[in-house]
């Protein structure tokens, strides 16, 4: 496999995504595999900049449009700066959220429409898609118990977190080829073990 590979791995607040990261990229250099790890919005310094802004438990009068477009901004300069020219070079490319993230918060969370968000999502990734979606699934309350309450978007209210949940849910069924929903109730290693398991198919033995 001489190209390189795009995983993104989504799912609601406090649903364990950093730990099971963490383990990909593990296996994926024991493989000896090149592996960029990346996180949405931030990963380069403008991206990181923006997400000061959203996250800002201080900045309560932001419009849901202008979240939107930010969050997109912060898209537009890490796919260009960082996931292309990482994908060229053939590295795996591993990234803490990506566009479902979008689609989920703002498109079900924040009820803009999807058709919206897509006309504005192809301008930002152009033809850039993740070849694999791990979609970590939890229930909100334990979620939002575990991570905590601390920034703006997890301040929202549990009906929000319950709407964003369902989108994870509604996008994944849309797409099962690419977008594989794990149980994040069971333990953390049963969880890593169905990631390296999608994996293997991938990358081989």
């Amino acid at each position: 496999m001489k190209k390189g590979y795009f995983i993104t791995f989504e799912g609601a607040e406090g649903s364990g995504k950093s730990t099971q990261i963490r383990n990909a990229v593990a296996f994926l250099e024991k493989k000896g595999r090149s592996v960029v790890m990346l996180r949405e919005p931030g990963g380069t310094r403008i991206s990181e900049a923006i997400r000061a802004i959203l996250l800002d438990k201080n900045l309560k009068e932001m419009t849901h449009v202008t979240e939107l477009l930010l969050y997109l901004a912060a898209r537009a300069q890490i796919v260009r700066e960082k996931i292309l020219p990482a994908l060229k070079k053939g590295k795996v490319v591993i990234c803490d959220r990506f566009e479902d993230s979008t689609r989920a918060y703002q498109g079900f969370g924040r009820r803009i429409p999807l058709s919206s968000i897509e006309q504005v999502n192809c301008l930002v990734r152009d033809s850039l898609r993740p070849d694999l979606t791990f979609v970590l699934d939890i229930d909100i309350a334990k979620g939002l118990a575990r991570g905590g309450r601390h920034d703006r978007i997890e301040r929202e209210a549990l009906s929000f977190h319950e709407r964003v949940r369902h989108g994870f849910l509604s996008l994944a069924k849309k797409e099962p080829k690419r977008m594989v929903v794990l149980d994040t109730s069971k333990s953390a290693e049963s969880v890593s073990q169905k990631v390296r398991e999608r994996l293997e198919r991938v990358f081989g033995q």
